[in-house]
């Protein structure tokens, strides 16, 4: 049987379901994060995000440009 559970979302303390167990049918699994906004969000937080902040986060992502190198 898949594992399920609730976690408290690190960015915004909102509980969510992650089914990491079955990520075909988690909440996070249709969200397309670009590999900038997930370095960041690899580098700030431990856990998953809820969708809400992880589309939230991708949305500002696209506004912002990439730094010049």
């Amino acid at each position: 049987m898949p594992k399920h559970e609730i976690k408290i979302c690190p960015r915004c303390q909102e509980a969510f379901e992650c089914r990491a167990g079955s990520i075909s049918i988690c909440q996070c699994f249709n969200i397309q994060v670009s590999p900038l906004i997930q370095d960041q969000i690899n580098k700030d937080f431990e856990d998953c995000l809820c969708a809400n902040c992880l589309a939230t986060l991708n949305e500002g992502g696209k506004n912002q440009k990439k730094p010049n190198h």
